[in-house]
């Protein structure tokens, strides 16, 4: 940031007459460059409006520890619903033991008579 803030100083103070793209030309970067450095210097120093450096980095941040805090709410979220489900009756890990117990014992006292019988439709081939 020095050598920045130094190249816009000697560009600032430039004799009339004197073009930017020598400058910039001088200190081995092009005059969009210098432009764009003079144009950042004045939103720092209050004589143009604009964000500055701070503020940038400032809202950066709070980008980024926004995203950070969004994930984790999103992690709670899921995790308040899966355990709000195995709470509730007939949904937690032992009910399940009981009911494929109670169903595989139904389903051997619910075979038809007819289950050994062959089926009573037969079907010629053509």
């Amino acid at each position: 940031m020095e050598f920045r803030d130094d190249v816009v100083r000697v560009a600032r103070n430039r004799e009339p007459g004197q073009k930017l793209a020598v400058i910039a030309k001088d200190f081995g970067f092009s005059a969009s460059c210098l432009t764009n450095w003079m144009r950042q210097a004045d939103v720092e120093d209050g004589a143009r409006p604009g964000k500055t450096r701070e503020e940038s980095s400032e809202l950066r941040d709070l980008r980024r520890r926004n995203r950070l805090l969004e994930q984790e709410n999103e992690v709670l979220r899921r995790a308040a619903a899966y355990l709000s489900q195995a709470n509730l009756p007939g949904k937690g890990p032992a009910s399940r033991r009981t009911r494929t117990r109670c169903l595989s014992s139904s389903k051997k006292s619910m075979k038809s008579p007819r289950s050994s019988e062959t089926p009573s439709r037969s079907f010629s081939a053509r």
